[in-house]
């Protein structure tokens, strides 16, 4: 998509079909990135534009303008332009993959995690619900950074993504961490409470943990290692990072049994592993190949403790959620502008 087009005069409906003839819809209605709009958009970004480096796999430079227009395409705010940016400019970040995880077979999606103060200016979701509908600006962001990838990065299913099945995430995958009696997933990265951070993975989709029937921290880490402990997972063969979001009821459960990040990290290692039974003959020969042995009984899901990082985030019920990545990635944050 260039900065300036020549749009005909049209009708929402008009627009929606035009644009979807042109390339530039992710399936969904958009709404039209007129003049006006894209300058509101601008207006409020407040700074100097970022450098950016050319997305794949097409290959182009975005601009703060191109940027915007897909924000207004997605339905953003203007003030929700910088969460944007910071999301795009972490998945450029070359320990993210960005080219490979935009044209691998595997389902992964841009998985947009907002921490700080801004979670609540905006109203983003960090309680019930938050992976799914019904709030504005986790569906707009999440969203305007998928549009980016596929209109200036050339990320058009079929074409240059190759996702065998792909997933609703594609769609937009974005949410907020809740407010935790563990550090946020933000300070545990360096960052200050009072600052705005936009953390990035490419990822799946969440896989719920339910757990109803435990009483401790350790009956519950039970439960989420054997989520966890999932042989078709990429986790297993590619390694990588992934991330574990704890429901606060079972987050005050840990943390009342003193539990920390850094021991729930070491816990799950421990116990999360696969048996050797439930791995095929092909994939033990697969695995061998790759370097990857097993340890004791089973195969880890990772290179080690340290690829798991943990946040906090939902609402009443005990529930948490595993979100395993490509593997081939990093979780990469970014300070929010402005």
């Amino acid at each position: 998509m260039t900065d300036v087009l020549d749009v005909p005069d049209l009708s929402p409906a008009e627009w929606f079909g035009w644009a979807e003839e042109k390339g530039w819809s992710d399936g969904l209605p958009t709404i039209p990135p007129t003049e006006d709009l894209v300058d509101a958009m601008l207006a409020a970004f407040g700074g100097d534009p970022p450098e950016f480096a050319p997305i794949p796999p097409a290959r182009m430079i975005p601009t703060l303008r191109s940027v915007a227009a897909n924000a207004v395409m997605a339905g953003c705010r203007p003030a929700d332009l910088p969460v944007v940016v910071a999301a795009l400019l972490g998945t450029m970040a070359p320990a993210y993959n960005l080219h490979g995880s935009l044209a691998t077979t595997h389902p992964c999606a841009p998985m947009v995690l907002v921490s700080g103060p801004l979670r609540e200016r905006l109203d983003f979701n960090s309680g019930g619900n938050c992976f799914g509908q019904g709030t504005r600006a986790n569906a707009v962001v999440g969203r305007a950074l998928s549009l980016v990838l596929r209109n200036v990065g050339g990320a058009i299913p079929g074409t240059m993504d190759r996702s065998t099945q792909g997933s609703p995430a594609k769609y937009t995958f974005c949410f907020a961490e809740a407010d935790s009696p563990f550090p946020s997933l933000a300070v545990q990265r360096g960052f200050a409470a009072d600052e705005s951070v936009v953390s990035v993975m490419a990822a799946e989709p969440p896989h719920n943990v339910n757990d109803h029937g435990s009483r401790t921290g350790e009956e519950i880490l039970v439960t989420i290692a054997g989520t966890m402990a999932e042989s078709g997972s990429n986790n297993v063969y590619v390694r990588g990072p992934h991330l574990l979001v704890l429901g606060p009821e079972h987050a005050d459960t840990l943390a009342r049994d003193g539990w920390t990040v850094e021991t729930i990290r070491e816990r799950l290692w421990e116990l999360a592993r696969i048996p050797l039974e439930r791995i095929s003959e092909g994939n033990h020969v697969q695995f061998d190949e790759s370097g990857i042995k097993p340890e004791q009984d089973g195969y880890t899901i990772s290179d080690g403790a340290g690829q798991l990082h943990i946040c906090v985030a939902g609402g009443p019920g005990k529930h948490s959620a595993w979100i395993p990545s490509f593997g081939a990635t990093e979780l990469v944050s970014t300070r929010v502008a402005g």
